[in-house]
């Protein structure tokens, strides 16, 4: 065994691989995605990984795998048959939602219909207090009463989540004992286990979203696991999660909920190695790949961390819209703005980009696969961004003149536009979007984007970053290597990781420390059990967080429990009011703070970030050849200079503007930009004028 270690990224359009070789160069591929069996590209690229790299399955250590397949069975509702079983009088409370209207004045509001409609949302006869004390014992009758209409509905899959079982979860488990062994081969998802915390809408969306795609998962991860085996693999085989760490087939089978991000977690793990390496604590990652965009803030060297989700957001990926699930999450931004984002024009003579992508079937017009709408990438290749003989490697053939038609059909003869302006207004639109989206997402946050560097990846990103900078007000970007599969990269820099949450109110005016610490033994066990196969006898790291709030607030504040000085209520309080005054920029004297929810999260080792070293003499660089591309802060077609990336040094310095061509991805240096080359191969793309 040669201890090389292959990741693999799902995504919309381009399944990408990233295969690692101790002391031998990466390699990297991509390959459209199979959407109707995504396992045939996987193991189509993992065949030709291997092929490239001269090695056999029998090589290979360890087998890392990312995934939109629960995301879109989510949003394209093609998951299981599942219903609910709640607390009787409850069940529409999955309908309910949070009574409230995301769009104050549209009425004609809709959002996402729920998994389980009314008459599969069915009542139990138990109930339990907030703090777990049963106070009506559960009517096992009423349990063998509905197996019937589970029949009659032909249900493959049933979530369990009663009235704060998070609590006491003993109803749970046993309406789970009853039903399977009544029904063996339904899929049983408790909510007291995928999401064990209060707020009872959040609790069943997230149960019932598990066992919504669970089906779907574990015979997908299975079946990829079956054919891997059955091709040569004996190594280890792990999921990433949306949290950012690495967890075993096992635990992604029975909660796939857990991998809704995983892909972009991935990017935003390569952003936090990176700002480790360049010694850059703030900054903003940008990945852009052929369907969406993700923008996530990095301070202090980690990405910022969420508990809530929203998958199928069904206005304009407005807050409040969609499906909310209860996972560990990376926060970022995600909108509809990738490389296969159609282009089209409104009622209103205005050019719009995206949500909705062409993906890879029938993909881009110039991809010649039967797309006709104009897209994103049409719109780079009409511009001259991309030379069609070295997109993706060469693995796809691109129709410059297709591109151009589309772009003139649909855009510029609706808007009379000649020339380069049709594709030039649609990337001006789609880059406008992702940028207020960065802006929107830092003021929510109450951070500065000018004052941080951007890393840019995904296969879309390096074309776009530049000008997304210029719009932010960004001085530096950093391109690393093998941008164009970014977060296929950011897996193998995963550590493995498993986070345990649960809800116990506490007063700190009340404060037990003991009862506490209890309660973090028992999560550290748990975590630990579900980690250990990952990670052997490794030193594992904790992590604690308590979810605080002044007394009467509606929503917390998540607080970082340091581990060098013993739990005490004095600890909690001095974090918290820290963490308050971080986010709102002051204090509330004389208010009584309590806890609603604890979280641990234990960690494996992480692989070992890269040094960047004593940087090169600089020498300016030679082009192989020049191109004419249209170059926005111009407002025409300039000369760029073009650049193979794999014959840069460290050291090496690029006038802008130019291009940096590389197998999977093109780095665009406009006019105002001039790039060159760190120690470690990244490109560091510079505003001319601005401060080094």
């Amino acid at each position: 065994m040669s201890n090389a270690r292959i990741a693999v990224d799902i995504g919309g359009t381009f399944t990408d691989i990233a295969l690692e070789r101790p002391g031998r160069p990466r390699i990297t591929g991509k390959t459209l995605t199979t959407h109707q069996d995504p396992a045939e590209g996987v193991l189509r690229v993992v065949a030709e990984a291997l092929q490239e790299g001269g090695l056999a399955p029998g090589d290979v250590s360890m087998f890392i795998h990312g995934t939109t397949l629960a995301t879109n069975a989510l949003i394209e509702r093609r998951g299981a048959e599942t219903a609910l079983l709640t607390t009787e009088g409850h069940r529409d409370a999955l309908e309910m939602a949070y009574e409230n209207r995301f769009e104050q004045y549209d009425i004609n509001i809709d959002r996402p219909a729920p998994l389980a409609p009314r008459w599969r949302r069915l009542p139990i006869r138990e109930r339990m207090n907030k703090d777990g004390k049963v106070l009506i014992p559960l009517d096992e009758d009423s349990v063998h009463a509905i197996v019937p209409a589970l029949d009659h509905e032909k249900i493959e899959s049933i979530a369990i989540g009663f009235l704060h079982a998070y609590a006491n979860k003993a109803h749970e488990e046993r309406t789970a004992e009853i039903l399977h062994a009544a029904r063996p081969d339904l899929s049983i998802t408790l909510a007291s286990e995928v999401a064990p915390e209060i707020r009872e809408y959040e609790r069943l969306s997230t149960a019932v979203a598990n066992a919504y795609v669970r089906p779907l998962m574990e015979g997908y991860l299975r079946r990829l696991e079956g054919a891997l085996r059955a091709g040569g693999f004996q190594c280890p085989f792990y999921l990433i999660s949306s949290g950012g760490g690495l967890t075993t087939l096992e635990t992604a089978a029975r909660f796939p909920i857990r991998l809704v991000e995983s892909g972009p977690a991935g990017g935003a793990v390569l952003a936090a190695s990176i700002a480790h390496a360049c010694e850059t604590p703030a900054l903003l990652s940008f990945d852009m790949g052929g369907t969406t965009a993700k923008i996530c803030m990095i301070d202090d060297y980690a990405p910022q961390m969420s508990r809530t989700f929203e998958v199928d957001r069904s206005y304009r990926f407005k807050k409040g819209s969609g499906l909310p699930v209860r996972i560990p999450v990376i926060e970022m931004v995600e909108i509809g703005a990738g490389g296969g984002s159609i282009a089209s024009v409104d009622k209103m003579n205005r050019i719009c980009v995206g949500p909705e992508s062409a993906g890879s079937e029938p993909g881009p017009a110039a991809y010649d696969l039967g797309g006709e709408r104009p897209t994103v990438t049409d719109a780079d290749v009409a511009l001259g961004k991309i030379i069609p003989a070295r997109f993706a490697g060469g693995a796809i053939a691109l129709n410059e003149n297709a591109a151009k038609l589309a772009i003139a059909r649909d855009v510029g003869a609706r808007l009379d536009l000649a020339g380069d302006d049709g594709a030039f207004g649609v990337m001006e639109i789609v880059d406008e979007n992702m940028a207020n989206a960065a802006r929107a997402h830092a003021v929510e946050w109450g951070k500065d984007i000018s004052a941080r560097a951007m890393v840019a990846f995904g296969g879309a990103a390096p074309l776009h970053a530049a000008r997304l900078a210029e719009k932010l007000g960004i001085d530096t970007i950093i391109i690393p290597m093998d941008a164009g599969v970014g977060s296929a990269v950011g897996f193998l820099l995963a550590p493995a990781a498993y986070e345990v949450v649960r809800s116990r109110y506490m007063s700190i005016d009340d404060f037990d420390a003991q009862t506490a610490e209890a309660l973090f033994a028992e999560m550290h066990k748990e975590a630990f059990n579900v980690l250990a196969p990952a990670i052997g006898t490794a030193p594992v790291v904790e992590n604690r967080r308590a979810y605080m709030r002044y007394a009467g607030q509606g929503h917390e504040v998540a607080v970082d429990i340091a581990r060098d000085e013993p739990l005490s209520a004095d600890l909690l309080r001095r974090g918290f009011e820290e963490a308050y005054a971080r986010l709102y920029d002051r204090r509330i004297p004389n208010m009584r703070a309590e806890v609603l929810t604890w979280a641990l999260t234990l960690s494996g080792p992480a692989p070992e970030s890269p040094r960047i070293g004593v940087a090169a003499t600089e020498q300016v660089a030679a082009s192989q050849a020049v191109r004419d591309v249209f170059d926005a802060a111009a407002r025409r077609r300039l000369s760029y200079d073009i650049h193979e990336r794999n014959r840069l040094s460290p050291g090496d310095v690029l006038r802008g503007p130019a291009l940096i061509v590389e197998d999977q991805s093109t780095t665009v240096v406009t006019s105002p930009f001039d790039a060159k080359v760190n120690a470690a191969g990244y490109l560091i793309l510079t505003r001319k004028g601005a401060a080094q």
